[in-house]
């Protein structure tokens, strides 16, 4: 049964809202369809920029009061960047969410990105670089995408580069805006206890006046993946190692299977098939995980660990080793079963939290042009079989695919 409505504004906005009746917070943003990938080899880190910049000014508000408006209510505002996506989004007391509908919409659309504050925000970001390249285990995430998708924006940092963030100037917001901004591929997504006729109420009264535009922009396949190994040495105390290779794009129908698969080879929690070797039965780690991120045209299998320059190789091994079980021999009926429930009581849990719903379903309306229910997820989780894991862990755990990334301390 659907547990969300969707309503569709004649710019092209839609809105879509979950109505939960034991919660006294609204959760609520907008995703726009515009990310890292979307920009010129100058404009490298110009969303991410924006998305800062939209805090420090509007045609109506300075940054003080953009940050205390629903700070000052019990309130948080908050945004990120990915490699698809900008989100702009808030939480407040539900008695508050006209307020925050109407800032959201204010930093969203009306941005102005003064000269003074794009100067003080260039060194914030110069700094947020610095903080990331001090932290390995952080660094060799960005690096090893870079890795993976070679001269493709998919492997640009997210951040940019020294240069092109000091080179960026008002005009350069205004144009990557109008070079990407598309009214039908941005969504304002809503979780609280409001009804959704007052939801509509608040879209018409702020958003039905925003223009109608639209992007010509396309972008750009990634499709020459070639595995690699590097090996960098760096000043650092623990070796660090990222391993991976590509895989399914977000609506291929194996993205659902390889996520189960993923979870139960490197997954959160400490059952995982890689935690139970490398930390549990070796100790050569203190963490280590595996990870699944899906685009419009590729994905991405990655895994990451750190360790003792001297074990990095041995580390190295017992991850294979892992995956070559997954394509020798398909999971038992009971390893199947207990993934399968480890897996949709992970994603209960994440029922249990609002925003990430939120941000959720936007995203799901964006990509599928729909928002499955949890219960239709869990009913393809339970039709997968070990025949299908069996196939995609060959397709995508083949050694001859993966690429290596080392982090290995100087002396």
């Amino acid at each position: 049964m659907q547990d969300h409505n969707i309503f569709t504004l004649p710019n092209g906005i839609r809105i879509v809202h979950k109505q939960v009746l034991n919660s006294k917070i609204a959760h609520c943003g907008f995703i726009l369809d515009i990310g890292s990938r979307d920009e010129s080899p100058e404009q490298q880190g110009l969303a991410h920029f924006w998305e800062h910049m939209a805090f420090k000014g509007t045609k109506k508000r300075r940054s003080f009061q953009i940050i205390s408006k629903l700070d000052s209510l019990g309130g948080e505002l908050n945004a990120y960047t990915s490699k698809e996506h900008i989100c702009f989004y808030a939480s407040v007391l539900h008695d508050h969410v006209d307020k925050a509908f109407d800032l959201l919409t204010d930093i969203t659309f009306n941005s102005t990105f003064p000269e003074i504050q794009i100067e003080k925000e260039r060194n914030v970001i110069l700094e947020e670089m610095a903080i990331y390249q001090d932290a390995p285990e952080d660094a060799i995430q960005d690096d090893f995408d870079e890795l993976i998708f070679s001269n493709h924006q998919l492997g640009n940092n997210i951040l940019g580069t020294k240069k092109s963030v000091r080179s960026f100037q008002q005009k350069d917001f205004i144009e990557f805006i109008k070079q990407n901004l598309d009214t039908e591929r941005l969504i304002f997504s809503s979780v609280s206890s409001l009804p959704f006729s007052k939801i509509i109420r608040l879209a018409n009264k702020y958003l039905k006046d925003i223009p109608a535009c639209s992007s010509q922009r396309s972008r750009i396949k990634f499709d020459n993946y070639l595995a690699k190994t590097r090996v960098e040495k760096k000043n650092i105390q623990q070796a660090q190692c990222g391993i991976g290779t590509v895989a399914y794009h977000n609506k291929n129908t194996k993205r659902l299977p390889f996520s189960l698969l993923i979870n139960t080879l490197g997954g959160p929690a400490m059952n995982s098939k890689l935690n139970l070797s490398l930390r549990e039965k070796y100790g050569l780690v203190y963490s280590i995980d595996a990870n699944y991120a899906s685009f419009h045209d590729v994905g991405q299998m990655s895994i990451f660990f750190g360790t003792e320059k001297k074990q990095l190789y041995k580390g190295v091994d017992l991850v294979i080793k892992e995956l070559r079980k997954l394509t020798k021999q398909p999971l038992g009926i009971g390893q199947l079963h207990k993934a399968k429930e480890q897996f949709i009581g992970q994603m209960a849990m994440g029922e249990e939290n609002n925003i990430s719903i939120m941000l959720m379903m936007g995203k799901s309306l964006l990509i599928h042009n729909e928002i499955e229910t949890f219960e239709g997820v869990v009913k393809k989780i339970r039709s997968v079989n070990s025949e299908m894991l069996f196939e995609i862990a060959n397709e995508i755990f083949d050694e001859s695919k993966l690429s290596f990334l080392y982090f290995v301390p100087k002396y």
